[in-house]
């Protein structure tokens, strides 16, 4: 899976590379995708194979690693909808695909789910779950649970309705849909839903928080990643933000957009939620990773789940119950002055909230401290390795109006560099001292994930196309390697079948934070991309279109 495991650490436990070698690495080959679109998804490997999912037209290619370079061992192509391009917000990206038991699952922007034989490459089965005539599309990385597949739509900037699914990984049946948006009974909220705080509690709060049925349109998509605990038998997962962006149109908390939710896997029933920021007013999805680590605080061990948010605070949560054990800023922001653990309750700056007018110097930006891109946690050093923004942005409340497919958002937004300039970093961040440990700036967002090993070597990738190994316990640049286009892929590492470690990544600049390159637009119209090509205006003096698998060894 592309988060290695059900905790989503994101840790190998390989050696051979480390803070004394790594400095030797080399190429040891490539491969083109033949697409110059965003280049969003982890490698899979499985078996002496790897598996890589392209953007739209979301092709599956499977390499063999028995022999040398890689070759392509045959290609799977699910034909999506031609117009499913034109409902995604941000790019037609894939963040990746999930093995089980000898079938690969991944889902196509058209919003369809499809398993794949490991072996040959033959479709087993193909399931439509969503209507791009409404605006949904899928780009998330599906998890498998208990023989199920858990996918969640994409589409908040189009008025649609965000669910979580699950479906038969031996059939593609639909088992259960889980709605952020509704009455209890499509949220699946029952009698053993006992969240922590008081705000949380209550009938059908995703219908009352609302004015009238706006919650039929009203975003809180599922479009990002799922963690699992076995134990507690619980999956976790964000939903994204309320639509429109302008918050005037939509007066109420907006439950349950921008969510944390814990549910069971085996029917979708929610145990508890937590909405992180109740009626967003800067496109603070909740989307985020959720890392599931056992650390001892305040003198006791505590199963806790750590979120970096778009709202640029890292909530550190008992994943039991929901209890936030702490909630402190790991980026720039001016949002928000803190987090009540008593009450749940967020503390907002009144100057920075939006609406009918402009307000300047927000944040962090609507991409947030941090978006998809995500973290790893070493259980080596203790910390948490974030890739993150150093953004702000200007934000302009306009009307929106809902024509069904069509981008419902309500905002003009221009993006600049936060303080210093830079507008990415990559941070450690200790989750039990609730601090960073030490950060390293970057010209542009890190917006490609990181892979930590026990090596104590931290990979990651840039917007201007370099690839980089840190020391995990300092953040001192080891290596780095420069590639053909900009880094938005997230990297693994893994042993090949000849027993050598091997590190690989897909660059190919694009996303939304990339959009000005991969879709060739203007860079004097700084509001396109939703406000990212303000910021952005000079990445296509540093890098160009690309689709291209790297993969590194020692010599």
């Amino acid at each position: 899976m592309p988060a290695k495991n059900f905790a989503s650490t994101r840790f190998s436990t390989l050696t051979d590379i480390n803070t004394t070698n790594v400095r030797n690495l080399k190429l040891a080959w490539t491969f083109s995708t033949g697409l110059t679109k965003g280049h969003e998804a982890a490698p899979l490997i499985v078996n002496g194979t790897m598996y890589v999912v392209t953007p739209w037209p979301n092709l599956l290619y499977a390499l063999d690693l028995t022999k040398p370079g890689g070759p392509l061992k045959w290609t799977y192509s699910p034909k999506p909808s031609l117009s499913s391009q034109g409902v995604a917000c941000c790019d037609v990206v894939n963040r990746g695909a999930a093995y089980y038991k000898g079938k690969i699952y991944y889902n196509t922007l058209d919003v369809h789910t499809v398993a794949v034989d490991a072996e040959t490459g033959k479709e087993v089965w193909k399931t439509q779950l969503g209507d791009i005539n409404l605006g949904e599309s899928f780009t998330m990385a599906p998890l498998v649970v208990k023989g199920k597949v858990i996918v969640g739509n994409s589409g908040g900037e189009f008025g649609v309705r965000g669910w979580l699914a699950a479906l038969d990984a031996d059939t593609g049946k639909l088992l259960w849909r889980a709605y952020a948006t509704g009455p209890d009974k499509d949220v699946l909220i029952g009698p053993n839903f006992k969240p922590f705080y008081e705000q949380e509690r209550g009938k059908d709060l995703g219908t009352k928080t609302w004015q009238g049925e706006q919650w039929k349109i009203g975003g809180g998509a599922g479009w990002s990643w799922i963690s699992y605990d076995p134990d507690l038998d619980l999956i976790y997962y964000g939903t994204s933000n309320p639509g429109p962006w302008n918050p005037e149109q939509r007066p109420g908390d907006n439950k349950w957009t921008c969510t944390l939710f814990a549910r069971r896997p085996d029917t979708g029933e929610a145990t508890w939620a937590y909405q992180i920021n109740p009626h967003d007013v800067h496109d603070y999805d909740g989307v985020n990773e959720n890392i599931l680590l056992d650390l001892t605080i305040q003198g006791r061990t505590r199963k806790v789940l750590a979120h970096p948010d778009r709202n640029a605070r890292m909530y550190i949560m008992d994943r039991a119950t929901g209890e936030i054990l702490s909630a402190e800023p790991f980026a720039n922001q001016n949002t928000s002055q803190s987090v009540d653990l008593k009450t749940g309750k967020i503390n907002l700056d009144p100057s920075k909230a939006t609406g009918f007018k402009t307000v300047r110097d927000i944040c962090p930006a609507a991409p947030g401290g941090k978006d998809w891109q995500p973290s790893s946690y070493s259980p080596r050093t203790g910390f948490i390795y974030i890739p993150h923004n150093n953004l702000c942005m200007e934000y302009e409340g306009v009307q929106a109006n809902y024509i069904a497919g069509t981008p419902y958002v309500g905002a003009n937004v221009r993006m600049y560099a936060g303080p210093g300039g830079h507008r990415g970093e990559v941070s450690a961040w200790d989750p039990v001292a609730a601090k960073a440990v030490w950060t390293v700036k970057e010209m542009f967002p890190a917006w490609s994930g990181t892979v930590v090993t026990a090596g104590d070597v931290v990979f990651y990738g840039t917007m201007d196309g370099w690839f980089k190994a840190l020391d995990a316990r300092t953040g001192a640049l080891l290596w780095q390697f420069k590639t053909g286009s900009g880094i938005i892929g997230q990297p693994v590492t893994y042993k090949g079948p000849d027993g050598k470690q091997y590190v690989a990544v897909l660059a190919g600049v694009g996303g939304w934070s990339g959009a000005i390159v991969s879709g060739g637009l203007n860079p004097k119209d700084g509001t396109a991309a939703l406000g990212f090509v303000n910021v952005m205006a000079d990445l296509p003096k540093y890098t160009t279109k690309g689709g291209m698998l790297y993969v590194f060894s020692l010599p």
